[in-house]
């Protein structure tokens, strides 16, 4: 039997903030490469770094920031102020492909930089970063405004017992992340959470679980929780769902490469490796690809 979705809003929101490279999670361990042979002179000493960004012909926004660790005296910066786009978004526009194609009106929440990035192809509600106290009533407005049948989390940080949001190697990242949280806890419709970390919306719902973990795990709750290795798969999981009950294979019109390009193009960064390149939590998107295809072969589609 066919789900009927009206043209009421499904609010969805995915992993933003005022992000610099700084606010995804780094290795545990340093990723130094080695040194070509030839000149053990700096690079930044024999090219500009105008220069160094030209011939690296890296696409999307470029900032960075060399600092020495031991002083924090700051060696060489370029565009240090540029605000980027975290690549976890991805996982809401993956969602967006399906939803529309049975009748749904998503609307993306989220704050700078990541609703500057996607409010000129994508419906998107801003939101404030950092903490403010107007949260609920944000939260209230939308909420009246669109009456959405769903709100669903992606990836998204929840708050932890004390009221703030930390990244997976327990840092506080609360002045730089947008409350969704007050979006949950006040709809009037199913909420659904997906995530893979224990810091994300909906781990409320297993919070004793998470004990064991070295990590500050999120307290909201959802109705519904769903967890994956990796966020997008889990998503994934549910569009297989949803193509099984309409009929329809939403996933094929789900192509990985395609959106990490895009949203590259807007100087996303990966979460794990903090580089802008086309990759998922530091996973090729061969192996999203994979994943893709062996759910349409499980439920038929392939």
């Amino acid at each position: 039997m066919a789900i009927k979705l009206t043209r009421r809003a499904l609010l969805t929101s995915a992993m933003s903030s005022v992000a610099t490279l700084a606010l995804a999670d780094a290795p545990l361990t340093s990723l130094r490469p080695v040194a070509r042979p030839g000149s053990n002179e700096p690079i930044l000493a024999r090219i500009g770094t105008d220069e160094m960004l030209a011939e690296a012909n890296l696409g999307g926004v470029v900032g960075f920031v060399v600092a020495d660790a031991r002083t924090g005296e700051m060696l060489e910066m370029h565009a240090a102020d540029a605000a980027l786009p975290p690549a976890s978004v991805t996982k809401s526009v993956t969602a967006l492909y399906a939803l529309e194609t049975l009748g749904a009106t998503p609307v993306i929440v989220c704050g700078p930089p990541v609703s500057q990035a996607l409010m000129q192809n994508y419906r998107v509600h801003e939101i404030r970063v950092g903490e403010h106290q107007e949260r609920e009533l944000e939260a209230f407005k939308a909420l009246y405004h669109y009456q959405p049948d769903a709100v669903l989390s992606i990836e998204r940080p929840g708050q932890a017992a004390d009221g703030g949001y930390y990244n997976m190697r327990g840092e506080s990242i609360s002045a730089r992340t947008a409350c969704f949280d007050t979006f949950i806890n006040n709809a009037k419709c199913p909420t659904i959470g997906i995530g893979d970390g224990g810091n994300e919306i909906g781990m409320g719902n297993i919070t004793e679980a998470l004990k064991g973990l070295d990590i500050v795990s999120a307290t909201t709750r959802v109705d519904e929780l769903l967890i994956a290795d990796v966020s997008n798969w889990g998503a994934y999981g549910i569009l297989a769902m949803l193509s099984v009950m309409n009929e329809i294979d939403l996933l094929a019109s789900v192509k990985p490469r395609e959106i990490l390009e895009y949203l590259s193009n807007l100087g996303s960064v990966d979460g794990v490796t903090r580089q802008n390149e086309l990759t998922e939590d530091g996973l090729d998107p061969c192996e999203g690809e994979a994943v893709l295809l062996q759910l349409r072969q499980i439920i038929g589609m392939a």
